[in-house]
């Protein structure tokens, strides 16, 4: 059963009253940290990309100097966090071509950003809401995983869950909404099991097996 319009929108003032300003647990210093963080963030936990970015982005925070630092060295830094050879591979190619066709900037431009090395669309969609205050929203499993369980937006395919969330959320809401919905779905509306006692939204949610207090 899906969520009404009511619903959904006090499933977000709740959110919103919780943490009034939510922001990416990622760290990063400028637009370039913020990307390279995300690339790396890719079936990876937030806290392992930090640790391994704490140290690099004091040697290299922009694309010059990553190209600088090279492949190799890269590699170094960032071989706690998974597939990151690939990682490393897409870091030094995506610098290269800031480099080259951008002046060194991250382009404010879903297909310029689309069209750099292991960027896709949920990476070019948190880069344009944290870093250009775009208000779209990034689906990740989080995402996609609460979208259906709660009923706001269910889809077979991010793409869906993303354009259903597009359409369904309130406008006041949308410019933090992505960042709501990961850390509920990070810490409350968890995969496995997931602490329905404990949920703030728990009456609003069309879930049918809620899990109940031991």
């Amino acid at each position: 059963m899906p969520m009404k319009k009511a619903e959904i929108e006090e499933f977000f003032a709740r959110l919103s009253r919780v943490l009034p300003e939510p922001k990416t647990e990622l760290q990063y210093h400028n637009p370039y940290t913020l990307l390279v963080a995300v690339v790396l963030s890719a079936q990876s936990t937030d806290k392992g990309v930090n640790k391994a970015t704490e140290k690099l982005f004091k040697l290299a925070d922009t694309p010059q100097k990553m190209v600088k630092l090279g492949e190799a060295k890269l590699t170094g830094h960032i071989k706690t966090i998974g597939l990151y050879k690939t990682k490393a591979k897409n870091v030094i190619a995506l610098s290269h071509l800031l480099v080259e066709k951008h002046d060194g900037e991250v382009p404010h431009d879903r297909e310029a950003l689309e069209a750099l090395p292991g960027v896709g669309r949920k990476t070019a969609n948190v880069v344009l809401n944290i870093a250009f205050g775009e208000p779209t929203i990034a689906v990740d499993t989080h995402i996609f995983r609460i979208g259906n369980r709660t009923g706001m937006a269910p889809g077979k395919t991010p793409l869906e869950v993303e354009q259903k969330l597009l359409k369904v959320v309130p406008a006041k809401y949308m410019m933090h909404a992505h960042h709501w919905l990961i850390l509920h779905g990070r810490y409350t509306c968890v995969a496995r099991k997931p602490k329905c006692p404990d949920c703030i939204v728990r009456d609003l949610c069309k879930f049918k097996a809620k899990t109940t207090a031991e």
